[in-house]
């Protein structure tokens, strides 16, 4: 491999590991991934590469990996090089540019999907994933206004595993349940009700979709009331939620081992 050596730090293709923070996407839609543990699991899927930033040490310790790899610029620098291009100290030694994959069409998806409404943090948006890859579940259904599943904190915060997931952006939300539904999906919403089903009794359909609110807001009552059913997780007296993240692990789990 015909590594590029940086010693010069206003190289303007380097920029681009510098400028794209959290949802800001170049055209071609560009993500960047930081850290080994992420950045090979994202190579070991069908992920376009534009290039990897990255120490020697990274690329020998890795090099079966990376020889199987088609990587048209692999950068080499010292950490401090790549500290000043980046702007800030890093706890890694590699990152890479790639090309974030196509959204999958809406009836495509799978069996089970996650499903979100209005939630706002990208580190939410990334732990669900991880937690749903983690427990089977490999489709993100997201709403196409909020957070992108590939910026670059949700890649990060989901350690890679958005890469083993098909994901759809959606428009409209009552649109998409009223098609979901046509398609053949049970579709659970998660929040507090007084006509509620407790999770423990809630008995899961073969093909479902679960649906997680804002982290503060919840759901709405105009979305609840077009779901097909509306579920809780049992809790302490006088404990109001669940951060939305484990809330969505703990529902996910149980909706796998439904009896």
């Amino acid at each position: 491999m015909n590594f590029i050596q940086v010693t010069d730090i206003g190289i303007p293709e380097l920029q681009i590991y510098h400028q794209m923070r959290e949802n800001a996407f170049k055209e071609d839609g560009s993500f960047i991934a930081d850290s080994p543990k992420v950045v090979n699991l994202l190579l070991e899927q069908d992920i376009k590469i534009r290039s990897i930033f990255a120490t020697q040490e990274y690329y020998d310790r890795y090099a079966d990996l990376i020889e199987t790899k088609e990587i048209p610029v692999p950068y080499v620098a010292s950490k401090a090089v790549m500290e000043k291009i980046v702007g800030h100290t890093i706890h890694h030694n590699v990152m890479m540019h790639a090309i974030r994959p196509l959204p999958t069409p809406l009836a495509s998806l799978g069996d089970q999907i996650i499903m979100l409404d209005e939630i706002s943090s990208t580190q939410n948006i990334g732990a669900i994933a991880r937690s749903a890859a983690a427990l089977g579940v490999r489709s993100y259904l997201l709403p196409q206004q909020r957070p992108h599943p590939y910026a670059r904190r949700a890649v990060r915060v989901s350690m890679g595993h958005i890469g083993l997931m098909d994901y759809h952006l959606y428009e409209d939300i009552f649109g998409t349940i009223r098609t979901l539904k046509a398609l053949g999906y049970r579709v659970y919403a998660a929040e507090v009700t007084e006509d509620s089903t407790p999770l423990s009794q809630v008995k899961t359909a073969d093909k479902w979709v679960l649906l997680m609110g804002h982290e503060e807001k919840g759901i709405a009552k105009d979305i609840l009331n077009v779901c097909d059913e509306v579920v809780t997780i049992e809790m302490e007296e006088g404990i109001k939620s669940f951060n939305v993240s484990v809330a969505a692990s703990i529902v996910i789990y149980r909706f796998k081992h439904s009896f």
